[in-house]
């Protein structure tokens, strides 16, 4: 019997700790060691009043979109603690890991991108081509790329936002991960945005700095590998989006070296 593709890779995770798990249970069952380094920690928003006064005129708004799988957690609980969804409003979701968090969260009819997994992607969508006389609500973290906005407005759409959750970065130890890299533990690291990218390094230090430089970095985003190259990352390797998808690449990869 052939060896589990990923056998005794050890490989960091990056992503917030509460998100981690699914990617984990994936390396794990293709016989890598999953090792949770987060890199982003997610906290209730800085200012819940003003996500509040959005979801108490969610009927006013024809189209609701969240960004991400945090966006869709976060925002559907903050949204059905104080009241329910208005049956009138469509939903959509940037790719389809998104949109499972809404489906599993009773949501019908999620117009979501079936190939990349981005605001360009969902832009793109027929649905959303002719959007003049409608309110959008976007569904995210504070901060961000405004490139969604702005081009939903130059479409005809009213936008706003309901920011309802931040992005910190985490005040953990790090000296076993850097051990572990040292001892030659670590072979792959999974990264899943910008943000984690940036906070990777600020949290390694200069050594880890390196150590990440020379280790294979897999990446759903085109954006993000841009990002890794101008830090000097050696080899990055963009899996796309999906937790299957960046274990299948993962596989692929080992299996030439």
């Amino acid at each position: 019997m052939s060896a589990a593709p990923l056998t005794g890779r050890g490989i960091v995770i990056t992503r917030p700790r509460e998100h981690a798990s699914a990617l984990a249970e994936l390396i794990r069952a293709a016989g890598g060691d999953p090792i949770l380094f987060p890199t982003l920690e997610i906290l209730p928003p800085e200012n819940t009043d003003a996500v509040s006064a959005v979801i108490a005129r969610l009927e006013g708004f024809q189209l609701a979109i969240f960004v991400s799988p945090t966006a869709a957690l976060r925002g559907h609980a903050m949204v059905s603690a104080s009241r329910n969804w208005p049956e009138s409003l469509s939903v959509a979701a940037v790719g389809a890991g998104t949109a499972k968090v809404l489906e599993e969260r009773g949501f019908r009819s999620v117009m979501s991108p079936s190939g990349e997994a981005d605001s360009e992607a969902l832009a793109a969508l027929p649905e959303l081509q002719d959007l003049r006389g409608r309110s959008v609500v976007i569904f995210r973290g504070e901060g961000g790329r405004e490139w969604l906005r702005r081009e939903l407005e130059g479409r005809g759409a009213h936008v706003e936002y309901a920011e309802c959750y931040r992005r910190t970065r985490p005040e953990g130890h790090v000296g076993g991960v850097l051990a572990r890299w040292q001892a030659g533990g670590i072979e792959a690291v999974s990264i899943t945005s910008s943000e984690g990218l940036a906070n990777s390094f600020a949290m390694l230090g200069p050594t880890g700095g390196r150590y990440l430089r020379a280790t294979p970095v897999f990446v759903p985003h085109r954006r993000i590998e841009q990002a890794a190259r101008k830090l000097d990352v050696r080899q990055i390797i963009v899996t796309g989006r999906g937790d299957e998808r960046t274990v299948a690449e993962m596989a692929t990869f080992f299996a030439r070296v």
